[in-house]
């Protein structure tokens, strides 16, 4: 029995490639596929869109230089070479309008590695970026309608930082007379967005904690610490570009703005996702160099106007540089208590990370906040050990079971926060002038970031 033809195939669907509907085209090739073979691949993207550019990455295993100096007569376009793919791309996204990188190289000239560092130019340009079997569209941002200036601080990847940056920042606004609230998000955040008001301290974190809620929320922490209105907003997931796929934080920034007297927004990532509200500026708080690296940390990179990278990590820093569209500036985060010890407490840390607190001897430290079996021995020794105050960062657990353990043993709770200090540069001043760059651009005077 004669089999009945199948549906109409497009010459792309037949030979595998793939298009999601893109107009123009930057095409990224290699020497490692035969000319002829790549001429073709190319005549059938052409059918189905614009190809407006092609970048040859490298490779000369099946391309001779004769091929190379006519290029038209072998791919029937003219090429951008460069040093490097990266360089190659650079000078086709800043020399025509694209809506989509295509990248037909491979292995060995262009690895994933390369293709993530590819994709993070394209999509900071935004640009969609294809491959086999991938495609990455840039983020999308909503509008918030606030008449004074917006900030985001955003980071490569979890606990570097960005929310004692975000919080310090507050502080020297409201120093400076400014009214500013923060907008936070995280994996713990609240169902529907919530304020937290100025004067929030421990008996409401531990009222928090009591109902089941996540009182060592990031959003509590800053208004904690800060003394600012902060709205605690919750995400769900996140993808390469900064996405995540369930939010509230736009609303989030919507309540922000009808708070009474703000005049400032503070707009503050989770892990390497980034707020999808539009900021004026972005501040972003690189962490390791393997994130830099990753497709996370060259797209956040290229967006921000200011990077701070960590002093003690100077691959960081110069991996920072690399790929930063603003200014780098290596700091530390300095632990210091938010309000002064008496002078016979007998004093246990506890932390994420951080092994000292500025000005203060614990009889006991601990690095496990974040840990909880391990926490459960520290807090045990810090009874045995006497200690009459827990000082604590406000993270995983600090509330839940630092705080109350300390409230059952009659020890006193001290919050700690991060400071972080520019070195070798005067961070503050960095912030301050961010600041004003973004206030300059809500009036017209400076152009927006």
């Amino acid at each position: 029995m004669a089999s009945s033809p199948g549906p109409d195939v497009s010459a792309s669907q037949q030979t595998g490639l793939r298009l999601v509907g893109r107009g123009r085209l930057i095409v990224l090739i290699d020497g490692e596929h035969h000319p002829a073979a790549v001429h073709d691949a190319l005549s059938e993207l052409a059918a189905e869109a614009e190809v407006v550019s092609v970048v040859f990455c490298g490779g000369g295993e099946k391309v001779a230089p004769a091929v190379l100096a006519e290029p038209e007569q072998h791919y029937g376009y003219l090429l951008i070479r460069r040093d490097n793919a990266i360089e190659g791309l650079r000078r086709a996204l800043d020399n025509v309008s694209a809506d989509a990188v295509f990248d037909l190289a491979d292995e060995p000239v262009v690895p994933l590695s390369e293709k993530l560092r590819l994709a993070a130019m394209a999509l900071a340009e935004g640009v969609a970026y294809e491959a086999p079997g991938m495609t990455l569209r840039p983020m999308i941002t909503s509008e918030v309608e606030f008449g004074g200036p917006k900030i985001a601080v955003i980071g490569t990847g979890k606990r570097t930082g960005k929310t004692a940056v975000c919080g310090h920042l507050a502080v020297l606004l409201k120093q400076r007379g400014v009214s500013p609230a923060i907008v936070s998000m995280g994996r713990g955040g609240p169902a529907a967005p919530q304020v937290a008001e100025p004067d929030t301290g421990l008996a409401e974190l531990l009222a928090l904690s009591r109902r089941g809620v996540h009182a060592a929320s990031d959003y509590l922490e800053d208004a904690v610490l800060s003394g600012v209105p902060t709205v605690g907003c919750r995400r769900v997931g996140g993808g390469p570009a900064g996405d995540t796929a369930f939010t509230n934080f736009p609303e989030g920034a919507e309540l922000a703005a009808r708070i009474d007297g703000v005049d400032a927004l503070l707009f503050e990532g989770s892990g390497a996702t980034v707020p999808p509200v539009a900021a004026d500026r972005t501040i972003c708080v690189a962490g390791s160099v393997e994130q830099i690296d990753a497709l996370a940390g060259p797209l956040r990179l290229i967006h921000a106007d200011l990077v701070l990278a960590h002093a003690a990590q100077p691959a960081t820093v110069e991996a920072a540089k690399r790929w930063a569209g603003g200014r780098v500036i290596p700091f530390e985060l300095e632990p210091v208590v938010a309000e002064p010890l008496p002078g016979d407490a007998i004093a246990a840390f506890f932390s994420t990370g951080a092994a000292s607190v500025t000005g203060v001897e614990p009889r006991v430290t601990s690095v496990n906040l974040a840990r909880r079996e391990q926490l459960e021995h520290d807090l045990d020794a810090a009874a045995a050990a006497g200690c009459t105050h827990y000082l604590t960062e406000i993270k995983a657990a600090a509330i839940d079971m630092v705080a109350q353990h300390a409230e059952r043993v009659g020890a006193e709770v001290v919050f700690v926060r991060n400071r972080p200090v520019g070195f070798d540069a005067d961070l503050d001043a960095a912030l301050i002038e961010l600041y004003d760059s973004a206030s300059a651009s809500q009036t017209g005077t400076h152009a927006g970031g």
